[in-house]
């Protein structure tokens, strides 16, 4: 059974950092392009950032670029979201997904498997 797990979000203040990590199991997702998605209340699920399997390639949102980080853990079955200098507008569940490929990253039909999402809550 392929899981992906959320962790580390929660309340934080406006300028301050938060890491998420997204644990996965049930098969290998070495190769597998992983991606952070967001959704706020009464808005569009919308993608945060991505890095490819290999861990050579991301790309980030502009709303974040400068301010988050993705990255691999070793064994590449973790994936991080290093996230800086918070701003209320970063509110959101955030969610991880894998999917196959690199390309069209930055859609959601290019997943294949989400987890069940994480809340950031950012106050000013």
């Amino acid at each position: 059974q392929v899981q992906l797990v959320e962790s580390g979000g929660g309340l934080v203040q406006a300028g301050g950092s938060l890491r998420l990590a997204c644990e996965c199991s049930g098969r290998t997702f070495v190769s597998y392009t992983m991606g952070w998605f967001r959704q706020a209340p009464g808005k569009e699920r919308e993608f945060v950032a991505a890095i490819s399997g290999s861990g050579s390639s991301t790309d980030y949102a502009g709303s974040v670029k400068g301010r988050f980080t993705i990255s691999r853990g070793s064994a590449k079955n973790t994936v991080y979201l290093q996230m800086n200098n918070l701003k209320p507008e970063d509110t959101a569940v955030y969610y991880c997904a894998a999917g196959p490929y690199y390309s069209d990253y930055t859609s959601m039909g290019a997943y294949d498997y989400w987890g069940q999402g994480t809340q950031v809550t950012v106050s000013s």
